[in-house]
């Protein structure tokens, strides 16, 4: 019994050792495969310089893409309200992005440089939030023409350094990725802005729907108004800010589910200028 078991001890030996020579004198192993390179972002869709190289203006997208519509909401402070901000202004509106989350209401938010400063937290937040996307409004919310709802003026050679004054305080907030795309304070603009503004390469963004939030008391005004106005690809224009804007975050709160209602789809602007660029 003994040396039986001792002979199946050394069969098994053997023909562990045979196994093991086996594997090694065979095909070397290949070697495992290198993991996927993740996958690199593609830059934010922009138009084509417009006529004469001058920066491309974008106002609403495709009518017969399907019902989508952009809400823009204009995170404004000017240069020089500081002050009032300290005094207890509040031109932030947490409010609002709070109801927007809850809706899960994507959306773009024009934003000025200043109000990044001001409001550094909300800021990163918006940022960071794959429901937002934060869009450049510049750095000091001047006018960038003269007669601009009383707003002071940028010099033209100003313009440009403006706009990057505007994403160097975003990036030092923390807002990660802002979008190549300029809305005018006051949606105000001539030749020589988009003219100043070209070599920034950013595509300037108006609306064809004002939502007529800026000083408004009456939240169904507002809300029928842009109810009224909406058409497929639109880019509604309201605030977010509670000094200017105080009854917007009402109005939201009507005109999401009635555009829902009547078959629309929020996006951000990027997939209408995306869609313009038959990218969509």
């Amino acid at each position: 019994m003994i040396t039986f078991s001792r002979r199946v001890i050394a069969v098994c030996a053997l023909a562990s050792a045979l196994t093991a020579c086996g594997a090694s004198a065979g095909p070397a192993a290949r070697p495992p495969a290198p993991a996927p390179s993740p996958a690199v972002p593609s830059a934010p869709p922009t138009l084509a310089a417009g006529p004469a190289g001058l920066t491309p203006v974008f106002e609403h997208g495709p009518r017969a893409a399907g019902k989508v519509v952009a809400l823009t909401f204009d995170a404004d402070m000017t240069a020089d309200q500081g002050p009032r901000a300290a005094a207890g202004e509040h031109f932030d509106h947490p409010r609002l992005i709070g109801t927007l989350r809850a809706l899960k209401v994507p959306a773009t938010v024009f934003m000025t440089g200043r109000w990044a400063e001001e409001y550094p937290d909300q800021a990163r937040a918006i940022g960071r939030d794959p429901l937002f996307e934060v869009a450049n409004h510049s750095y000091s919310h001047y006018a960038f023409t003269a007669d601009c709802y009383g707003l002071p003026t940028v010099p033209k050679e100003r313009m440009r350094a403006d706009v990057e004054r505007a994403y160097q305080a975003f990036r030092a907030v923390g807002v990660p990725d802002p979008m190549p795309y300029f809305r005018f304070p006051g949606g105000c603009y001539d030749r020589r802005a988009l003219e100043a503004l070209t070599p920034a390469g950013v595509t300037a963004v108006q609306w064809d729907v004002v939502g007529g939030d800026a000083f408004a008391t009456d939240a169904d005004a507002v809300a029928r108004q842009v109810l009224d106005g909406v058409r497929p690809g639109s880019v509604v224009v309201l605030h977010c800010t509670r000094s200017a804007a105080p009854t917007t975050e009402e109005a939201v709160r009507s005109i999401v589910p009635e555009l829902r209602r009547q078959g629309y789809r929020f996006v951000k602007v990027s997939e209408l200028i995306g869609a313009a660029n038959g990218r969509g």
